[in-house]
């Protein structure tokens, strides 16, 4: 146990000093880190999920696609279950928006069962963002095509965690 509380504190250091910089797209510019902290929190709090390498995996979720992180080095940092999870969950960023936003979709139903947490832990706290402190310039409709999209994702993910699913469908449901 406490070789896993000591590894979870090592993930969000490294979150933390990955994403230091970088600042969602709300009006209040919150700190990026706020966001893998709550996807640990609703996989853990909410979902019930006690796994350390997925509680990890979410924490460190955004590091290869959104920051200079390598995979190489997360497999160095926390081993390659982790890291797995992370690439399985990673856009390339090399693509064009609607290319990645396509192959979520199409990738969704293929993913590990661990990688399937975090991804409805992703779309759980990013539908709850958007209720809450949408980005400043999406309009009504941007919103709501987001809402849509993340569904298809999420139907591609059905039968992984029904709480967690439950817990999407409760934000779907406020959708803007």
């Amino acid at each position: 146990m406490k070789d896993a509380l000591a590894t979870i504190f090592h993930a969000l250091e490294f979150a933390a000093r990955k994403h230091r910089d970088q600042r969602r797209k709300d009006a209040d510019a919150t700190p990026y880190i706020n966001h893998p902290i709550q996807l640990a929190g609703v996989l853990v709090n909410e979902g019930g999920v006690a796994d350390t390498e997925v509680i990890i995996a979410a924490i460190l979720h955004d590091t290869v696609e959104d920051t200079k992180t390598t995979a190489e080095e997360l497999e160095r940092e926390f081993g390659a279950a982790v890291a797995g999870i992370v690439m399985e969950v990673t856009d390339d960023k090399n693509l064009l928006k609607a290319e990645r936003k396509r192959l979520q979709i199409e990738h969704a139903a293929h993913l590990s069962h661990n990688a399937r947490l975090v991804k409805l832990a992703d779309k759980i706290c990013n539908l709850r963002d958007m209720n809450a402190a949408p980005p400043a310039d999406w309009d009504l409709r941007r919103r709501q095509e987001y809402f849509d999209w993340a569904k298809a994702v999420v139907d591609r993910l059905r039968g992984s965690h029904e709480q967690l699913e439950a817990l999407f469908d409760r934000e779907l449901v406020r959708r803007p």
